[in-house]
């Protein structure tokens, strides 16, 4: 269980329809959102980042990293006032043979960090004139996104995460090697709207993907030959592509993905909406976009972009609140140390990586691994914040807790379920299983479950503003408003999704204990029946019964079986999945419709428990412990019947 947790809230996110309040958008950049948390006057640094001290510093930490997590290899490279300043490789690109990583050479998968490319050229061709931001995204495609909410999706919801579509998984990954047909799977799979456009936040790897396939039919090239021409070829990016599977000039420089050093290596990740995720690129490569990036679209005499549209691209876009960090165009906010820094997590299966720009400071540092490793904590999230505090040392200023900290602690206590989730599918289930909930640790002080420190107990956040708390001995800020619905929402340090408040039917804290609970119910039920049988027969009973109690008795077990069966093999199935990607394709979309059938007539089944508890209340000849077991097995069946449709595990929807 845990397993299918850990995979689906990658996926998915913390584990998590209503919509939220609708901020206002500048369509420009002011000001005040791109002065958001940073002082006036900043403390000098005690350590100068100098190639020297860089490397001293990466030296003593990452190679401690490869060996306590069981990771092969990572490639670092970190810019700094128009120039590469350091780039290094550390560990193995292929473990077997003891191949080192090379920063100049050896390819990594920096998965949505790949989605930076897609803004940037969606940014080129609206400095052009050719498409325009605010206009309805159904104008540039040869299909149609289906209308909802009376609003039309443009390509500034896109690209701050807030287009409104559901989550989906299926068909994202696949190993054979054959080239992704992205038209084909844009109008395949086209998600779900769940929310209204421009007002909450919910990552979407499809909405990039529709961007990046406007850029294909906007500028009448294929994707990567325009990423190609546009962007590596001028900025001297020789060893990056989008293609899939790799060409054979660049396939021989690719370091294998594992998920520990010491397994095999994965098969190379194909992306199906690639535009999203496909990248391959070194280290010195992502340096060089760092660099045109920092100095307003240009290295050396190549321009990618007018320095007007570099700077708009790094502006604040949207933003739930003042106080939080905010989405630009494309880019979000990470803001830390005092400064604002602007960046792009990714994600394979193998591969996770990380782009930071600190943009006052002219800075730029990417780093990749090439294996998930051992552990819950996040080696790159630990690296950069050290490498923060070594070269931005920072202290927070001292906040005094509002009179009100007490009753604000109390009123945004509660369960909360991620806005970025799957909503008419059977993935729905796995936003229940670890609901980020928030509960009063003392007067003023919160914690969330999930969100733990390194030593893994839950971090704890003290409120520094009205509804603002700050992480104590930290500096991310969870901001809680209320929607224009009145739902409680928790705007996280994250800008790419929110926590929404749910109520009681989805209350995952009390949903997950009742599920389990009615399921050992039905278990008990179906071990003790051979064993009552073996007592019996021991001391020579037999159990009298009318041929339709015991027809009616026999049922009722089937029915309990179905219902341990159907909740064992969907979640089985989805753990297969995990090795086996064919299972979250149209390939695997018998198996879950077959395993769906048997949980239909497991939960229809609920009515015949229901009538034997009646005939067993109504009977005579029934003791009370046969009416109160009776009664139990029907409590057991609603339980059960609450988190399947709770979780929409009935749903015979194909996309998911």
């Amino acid at each position: 269980m845990r397993k299918l947790i850990t995979f689906l809230t990658l996926f998915l996110t913390l584990s998590l329809a209503l919509w939220g309040q609708v901020p206002n958008v500048p369509t420009t950049p002011t000001k005040e959102g791109n002065e958001q948390m940073i002082p006036e006057k900043m403390p000098s640094g005690t350590h100068d980042l100098t190639a020297a001290d860089a490397e001293a510093f990466l030296d003593g930490i990452v190679p401690q990293q490869l060996a306590q997590a069981d990771i092969a290899g990572a490639t670092i490279s970190i810019v700094k006032d128009g120039k590469l300043l350091f780039a290094k490789g550390y560990g193995y690109a292929d473990v077997e043979k003891k191949k080192p990583v090379s920063p100049e050479e050896t390819l990594f998968r920096p998965g949505s960090v790949s989605k930076l490319f897609t803004w940037t050229s969606v940014m080129q061709l609206a400095e052009q004139g050719k498409l325009d931001l605010d206009r309805d995204v159904n104008a540039y495609l040869d299909y149609k996104i289906p209308d909802a909410f009376g609003k039309p999706i443009t390509l500034k919801n896109i690209m701050t995460h807030t287009p409104g579509f559901e989550e989906q998984v299926k068909d994202l990954f696949y190993v054979e090697p054959r080239s992704p047909n992205l038209g084909q799977y844009m109008k395949t799979h086209i998600p779900a709207r769940i929310y209204p456009p421009g007002t909450v936040p919910a990552y979407s790897n499809y909405g990039a993907s529709v961007a990046g396939y406007i850029v294909e039919r906007v500028s009448g090239r294929p994707f990567n030959d325009y990423v190609t021409e546009n962007i590596f070829k001028p900025l001297g990016m020789t060893h990056s592509t989008f293609a899939q599977p790799l060409p054979a000039s660049l396939a021989p420089y690719m370091s294998d993905g594992y998920q520990l050093a010491s397994d095999k290596p994965k098969p190379f990740e194909m992306v199906a909406p690639f535009p999203a995720g496909s990248l391959s690129s070194t280290a010195t490569d992502m340096a060089r976009f760092m660099l045109a990036h920092l100095q307003d679209g240009q290295l050396g005499d190549a321009r990618i972009l007018r320095p007007e549209t570099a700077r708009l691209m790094h502006s604040r876009l949207f933003a739930l609140d003042p106080a939080a960090n905010g989405m630009c165009y494309g880019f979000y906010e990470e803001s830390r140390n005092g400064h604002r820094i602007i960046g792009h997590a990714g994600d394979t299966e193998a591969f996770h990586s990380d782009l930071h720009l600190v943009l006052d400071a002219g800075v730029g540092f990417f780093v990749s691994y090439n294996s998930a490793g051992r552990g819950e904590e996040s080696p790159r999230t630990m690296l950069w914040e050290a490498f923060l505090d070594r070269y931005f040392p920072y202290t927070p200023a001292t906040e005094p807790m509002p009179a009100s900290a007490k009753k604000d602690a109390e009123a945004v206590s509660g369960a909360y379920i991620s806005s970025r989730r799957s909503e008419t599918s059977f993935l729905k289930v796995a936003n229940l299983l670890q609901p980020p909930s928030v509960s009063v640790a003392k007067d003023g002080v919160i914690e969330v479950a999930q969100m733990t420190n390194p030593n893994g107990k839950p971090k704890q956040w003290q409120e520094v503003g009205p509804m603002v708390f700050r992480e104590v001995n930290g500096q991310d800020k969870l901001v809680f408003k209320p929607d224009q619905n009145g739902r409680m929402e928790m705007i996280l340090p994250f800008p790419f999704f929110i926590g929404q408040r749910v109520g009681l039917l989805e209350n995952g804290k009390i949903l997950l204990p009742v599920v389990v609970i009615s399921l050992l119910i039905m278990l008990l039920t179906l071990v003790l029946w051979p064993v009552a049988w073996l007592v019996r027969r021991h001391y020579g009973r037999r159990l009298e019964l009318a041929p339709q109690e015991g027809l009616l008795r026999i049922a009722v077990r089937i029915i309990c079986a179905l219902d341990i069966i159907f909740i064992a093999a969907m979640f089985g199935l989805i753990i297969y999945g995990f090795e086996h990607l064919w299972v979250f394709s149209d390939q695997g979309n018998i198996w879950f419709h077959l395993i769906q059938v048997i949980g239909l007539i497991g939960a229809v089944g609920t009515l015949v428990v229901l009538y034997n508890a009646v005939r067993a209340w109504t009977s005579k000849r029934k003791s009370i412990w046969g009416k109160l077991r009776a009664t139990v097995l029907v409590l057991a069946c609603l339980g059960f019947l609450w988190f399947v449709f709770a979780g929409n595990l009935l749903s015979f929807n194909s996309h998911y």
